[in-house]
């Protein structure tokens, strides 16, 4: 069960929004309520009351489709905060002149889920499969190639000359 819940034109800065909705992707929606109760960032009170909606739609949805639904098991599958329309304004500022305000506004959308162990269970790989995923070496996330220093170059070298 997926349901969504989006707010626009939130009166602050999608910036600051993300450092708390970065704290709650992919979490439990109980530990989510929770983390966004503790926050000291103003942030957290926009961003838990559209958590809230996106589980109230869980439940109307649910409600609808005659599903069982635990709100407990539910899982913040989406969570971005993107940035709104701009409100531009002045100040006065020295020698007559005027400063520009950027009054930055932001949207949130929220995704909630039910757990995985709802959905149906994965099949077991083949033979052939599992003897692949057990010979090839895990890599690293953005790990990258390095350059050979001048010692491994030097003991390349060495081994091609003594297996001539």
């Amino acid at each position: 069960m997926e349901a969504r819940a989006i707010q626009r034109t939130v009166r602050q800065s999608a910036r600051k929004m993300r450092l708390v909705i970065d704290q709650i992707r992919g979490r439990a929606v109980p530990e989510a309520y929770a983390i966004l109760r503790f926050s000291k960032k103003l942030a957290a009170q926009q961003i838990h009351k559209v958590l809230k909606s996106a589980v109230a739609n869980a439940e109307q949805r649910a409600q609808r489709e005659n599903a069982a639904l635990d709100v407990d098991r539910l899982r913040v599958k989406y969570a971005v905060v993107n940035e709104g329309p701009t409100l531009k304004r002045f100040t006065p500022a020295a020698m007559g002149r005027a400063t520009p305000i950027k009054k930055r506004t932001s949207h949130v959308e929220i995704h909630v889920e039910g757990d995985a162990e709802s959905r149906t269970p994965k099949t077991a790989s083949t033979k052939a499969g599992s003897k692949a995923e057990t010979i090839a070496p895990p890599v690293k996330a953005g790990a990258k190639r390095r350059k050979p220093t001048k010692a491994t170059k030097a003991a390349k070298s060495k081994k091609k000359k003594e297996s001539r």
